[in-house]
């Protein structure tokens, strides 16, 4: 009877259930593919603003790839610090995401004391987006013709040469501030809170000059309420074929471009970031999102989680010492 044992009907019975239980239980360890629910992407700005337009753009085709809803989330605040600091907190299971620009990646940190994170080990790059160049713009009425017309006046009457910005440590300001140092002339910084009060109160003549981001201002220089005198990208933009870049002019040894990339909170797994990094990617070859992105000025500069983090510190490398050397500081 005993030797029967094994092979008799209830014992076949019990081992089949205890192996439906332990695959069951396997099963139920197993954690759900990913994604398996929306994901919130944060951006430190307003709504309405070329970050907020990319974030929109790209997360709508990241949403459409992941099979999933992608939110945006518009957390604006002191140059995207309250945002960075709030995902850099949050679980690194890649459903929170934030928009990391050179401001909060670079800038930030040098500029801002109150700043608590690190942007290399508080976050998980995951991949670069897009960049865009500045323009320095002036006003049909202001006498400014050039960017000579611009250096002259700098030299000769600093005080009048005021130019307005998106804010104190924006990519515009570092932008200018450069300009200054490699030019060996000196004007005075009167910053906004964003491109819009800038190039408004450009329009309006009460300043002479402003350097902006092209998704604002390209309508404005279309209708001629705006004057623009040169870019700050290395070449010359399709959209304005007619103006200088500053390193044309000698006035730049390299070109000054605003950038936005994705990031997550320090920790997240490889094979998350390897599936955003992928699926974004994919999105910046659409040929529908590249045409959008040169409506707004932008470009795609695609790269992986390891290309971004590289160009963080090559970034770091190239304008910390600049923003030390410049004594540039924020309260």
């Amino acid at each position: 009877m005993n030797s029967a044992l094994p092979h008799s009907p209830l014992r076949r019975s019990l081992l089949a259930g205890a192996l439906a239980m332990a695959l069951g239980g396997l099963a139920r360890a197993q954690p759900a593919a990913y994604p398996a629910r929306a994901l919130n992407w944060v951006v430190g700005f307003p709504a309405g603003g070329g970050t907020d337009a990319l974030a929109r753009t790209v997360g709508a085709g990241l949403g459409e790839r992941l099979k999933q809803s992608v939110v945006i989330d518009n957390r604006p605040g002191a140059a995207g610090i309250l945002a960075a600091d709030r995902v850099s907190h949050e679980a690194p299971d890649g459903y929170t995401l934030l928009t990391g620009d050179i401001a909060i990646l670079v800038f930030n940190p040098a500029i801002y004391p109150n700043v608590r994170y690190d942007p290399l080990n508080d976050f998980t790059p995951v991949a670069l987006m897009a960049q865009f160049p500045l323009i320095i713009a002036t006003h049909p009425g202001s006498g400014l013709r050039s960017m000579a017309d611009v250096v002259q006046l700098a030299r000769a009457h600093p005080e009048q040469a005021l130019y307005g910005s998106a804010g104190v440590g924006t990519p515009h300001h570092l932008a200018m501030e450069m300009l200054q140092n490699e030019a060996g002339i000196k004007a005075e910084h009167v910053p906004y809170k964003g491109d819009m009060p800038a190039l408004q109160d450009l329009a309006g003549g009460q300043i002479p000059l402003a350097i902006l981001a092209p998704a604002v201002s390209l309508p404005y220089f279309k209708s001629g309420k705006l004057v623009p005198l040169a870019v700050t990208s290395d070449e010359r933009l399709a959209q304005l074929p007619d103006v200088p870049s500053l390193k044309e002019l000698s006035l730049a040894k390299a070109g000054v471009y605003a950038w936005q990339g994705l990031v997550g909170p320090r920790g997240m797994p490889p094979a998350v970031v390897g599936k955003l990094s992928a699926n974004v990617a994919d999105v910046l070859k659409d040929p529908a999102v590249v045409a959008k992105l040169a409506e707004l000025g932008m470009q795609p500069s695609p790269a992986d989680a390891q290309g971004m983090a590289d160009h963080i510190r090559s970034e770091q490398q190239r304008w910390v010492p600049l923003i030390k050397a410049r004594g540039i500081r924020s309260n």
